[in-house]
């Protein structure tokens, strides 16, 4: 008899969602399309686990489930909350039947990696060389720019668009299925009169890329998409999955969901999970329709089911959101409902101006901070990154230590591009991005010498032992010579992939130590990539999973002790997604921020606004302040200067809203010394008007 022990902590609607379908009468499990529209904090990561198990528990074989999520951490957490549930369920010891089950999930990963991995089984069917190498957004970027001077659109008498607006232009058209006229005219349209140019430019691009076999995160979702346009292709590649389940379903693009649907026409065991009302990211070509219109793709429609019990936040924070969202027009209509009660009823806290806001941040962040709420438990939201530049000043004054989301990505630091494109080059000799870098670190190497070499190279059918006939400079003869048998060491497939990354710093250390002033400030970032070396069974797959998934810092690879014992969040709400505090303080709510004033020109885009203030909102767990500034002063005027403008009431704080909240007052300091003179006891005066006469 099946055991049901893992639906008993379920609520009835996220039981619902994870027995959609019928058991078979052997073993497995058949279920039509299912959409689950999971609001913030309904337990969306949970439901999903408890499904995998489920189907599990009934027999369908985990190597036979492909779970797709937007972050290979959320795929790691998915497995590992589904063997759990599992191995309870089974009532199991550690160790036992439902440990062989963990290992045989071996299809959970972003959509990427997932299709890297398809691409690179399927590579002859699509004309790819299966040892292709993937490049980064900085790699694509730089490789842009390359054939941007190559064909003089550089040099332009009017300003061509930069290496970044290129690559972006290009990302956009390709992932949205839009033509580049559509694509300029909608999105870009100060680049619009170089859409011919720009034309030429993709095509170098693409034709270089496939020279060197290089793929850029785009043609992953490219080529698989291609694949699944073949109909015995997309047969086969959809007949290895009885089960696919789909996190962050909003999130997806238009070629993402072709790519679905080629792979399940039918619906067949799909099961995708998503909320419409935290659709933020138009900007990546994410493509809110997908979710909004899953259930009409199919015949019989696909079942809905609506997950609205919040776990998170109180009903007062709950009320805030649910009023900002019941004036959107199109969406899967919810009503959050909470589970722990009503609250600390949110405040609109109106503040004179930017600094003033600033203050009051800073004194609600401490008063708490006094009350038992460490700084950590506690954040601060905004619009853009350059919205909390006077707070960060304010805090710094008043010594409160805090960390801002975003800024240099770990991958992006040059000396762990240096060691990864050695072993770049070494696993795809085409590669002239990874060669062009490595030959580079070489002293008295310099770009004409390393083009010169990779021409070599590619002569010689890209055999690192045709490098040994090529001529360097006369001073780099010895760092040429080891450089060769480096690589041709880590070209030998019978070298075991344990240890190749310390071989690799063994070579890189003396050009390291030359190339980089205070070089023992970054040897911590080198150790931390070797160590992140041996989570991955291959070459291929470090390299590959760590371009498509890279951590944000450092402090993401091992626990790095931090130097104060506490400290605030401030973050973009964009990056905040996902992530909850005790107390959130949400900065500009005035129209301009919320919404953007790039923003207001498209009602989709202004309906996108309204989903970030959302997300925003729905981080509280029991306390939230929306602020409220009434002056932004004008820039391009002395320190002391006072012109400013008026902040105008956003658009999504309407009456129905502003009944959630309670109002609060709040005044700044005011100018130094003002108060003294009026408190003096012998009153100060002078006849300025007798000065100004006497002047004539």
């Amino acid at each position: 008899m099946t055991t049901t022990a893992h639906l008993e902590r379920l609520n009835a609607p996220q039981r619902k969602a994870v027995t959609h379908g019928e058991a078979l009468p052997e073993q497995g499990y058949r279920a039509g399309p299912l959409l689950i529209v999971a609001g913030a904090g309904t337990g969306k990561t949970d439901t999903l686990a408890h499904r995998v198990a489920h189907l599990v528990i009934h027999g369908v074989d985990p190597a036979r489930i492909l779970m797709l999520t937007f972050t290979r951490r959320a795929a790691t957490e998915m497995r590992r909350r589904a063997h759990e549930i599992t191995r309870k369920a089974l009532d199991e010891p550690l160790g036992g039947a439902s440990q062989g089950i963990a290992q045989r999930l071996s299809w959970a990963g972003t959509f990427h990696s997932i299709g890297n991995r398809l691409l690179r089984h399927y590579a002859p069917h699509v004309q790819l060389d299966p040892h292709f190498s993937v490049i980064d957004r900085g790699d694509a970027s730089d490789l842009m720019d390359s054939l941007r001077q190559e064909l003089g659109l550089a040099s332009k008498e009017q300003r061509f668009p930069r290496k970044e607006t290129c690559l972006q232009i290009y990302s956009n058209r390709v992932n949205t299925r839009s033509s580049l006229k559509e694509t300029l005219e909608q999105h870009y349209p100060w680049c619009a009169q170089w859409e011919e140019d720009l034309g030429r430019l993709y095509r170098a691009y693409v034709e270089q890329k496939q020279h060197a076999s290089l793929l850029d995160y785009d043609d992953l979702l490219l080529y698989w998409h291609g694949m699944m346009c073949e109909p015995r292709l997309a047969q086969h590649i959809g007949a290895h999955f009885d089960h696919v389940l789909v996190d962050e379903y909003q999130d997806t693009n238009r070629l993402q969901a072709e790519i679905l649907h080629a792979m399940k026409p039918d619906g067949a065991g799909l099961a995708v999970v998503g909320d419409d009302a935290q659709a933020i990211y138009s900007f990546r070509a994410a493509a809110v329709e997908n979710i909004l219109g899953f259930p009409g793709r199919f015949q019989p429609a696909a079942e809905v089911v609506t997950l609205a019990q919040n776990y998170r936040s109180t009903q007062q924070v709950l009320d805030v959101a649910n009023a900002v969202m019941a004036e959107a027009p199109r969406q899967h209509r919810k009503y959050l409902l909470s589970i722990r009660g009503s609250g600390v009823r949110p405040r609109v806290v109106t503040v004179d101006e930017l600094q003033s806001q600033a203050e009051y941040v800073c004194s609600e962040v401490l008063k708490k901070r006094e009350a038992n709420v460490p700084l950590r438990r506690q954040a601060v939201l905004f619009r853009s990154a350059s919205h909390s530049d006077t707070l960060e000043v304010e805090l710094s004054k008043r010594k409160v230590p805090f960390v801002k989301y975003g800024g240099l990505k770990f991958l992006e630091a040059a000396h762990i591009k240096d060691l990864l494109g050695v072993l770049r080059l070494a696993d795809n000799p085409r590669n002239t991005l990874a060669a062009f870098r490595t030959l580079q670190l070489l002293p008295g190497m310099g770009p004409v010498n390393a083009r010169a070499a990779i021409e070599h190279l590619e002569a010689g059918g890209y055999s690192f032992e045709t490098l040994k006939s090529f001529s360097p400079p006369q001073t780099v003869e010895v760092d040429w010579r080891r450089l060769i048998e480096l690589l041709q060491t880590l070209a030998d497939p019978q070298l075991p992939w344990p240890g190749q990354v310390h071989q690799v710093r063994e070579w890189y250390r003396p050009h390291f130590e030359r190339l980089y002033e205070r070089f023992h400030t970054r040897l911590g970032d080198l150790d931390q990539l070797e160590l992140l070396s041996g989570q991955y069974p291959s070459r291929e797959r470090f390299l590959t999973e760590l371009t498509l998934d890279p951590p944000n810092a450092t402090s993401d690879l091992a626990g790095r002790p931090t130097l104060d014992e506490d400290y605030l969040v401030l973050s973009t709400i964009h990056s905040a997604k996902g992530m909850e505090w005790d107390t959130v303080y949400v900065l500009n709510v005035v129209d301009g921020s919320f919404p953007s004033e790039f923003s207001t020109g498209k009602s989709e885009l202004i309906e996108e606004e309204r989903r970030l203030l959302y997300v925003a909102l729905t981080r509280a767990q029991n306390e939230l302040s929306l602020i409220v500034p009434l002056k932004f002063h004008l820039t391009q005027q002395s320190r002391q200067g006072d012109a400013h403008v008026y902040g105008g009431r956003s658009r999504f704080m309407t009456e129905r809203v502003h009944k959630t909240l309670d109002p609060v007052t709040f005044h700044g300091s005011t100018l130094a010394g003002a108060d003294t003179l009026q408190q003096a006891s012998a009153p100060v005066t002078i006849d300025v008007s007798a000065r100004l006469r006497d002047m004539w």
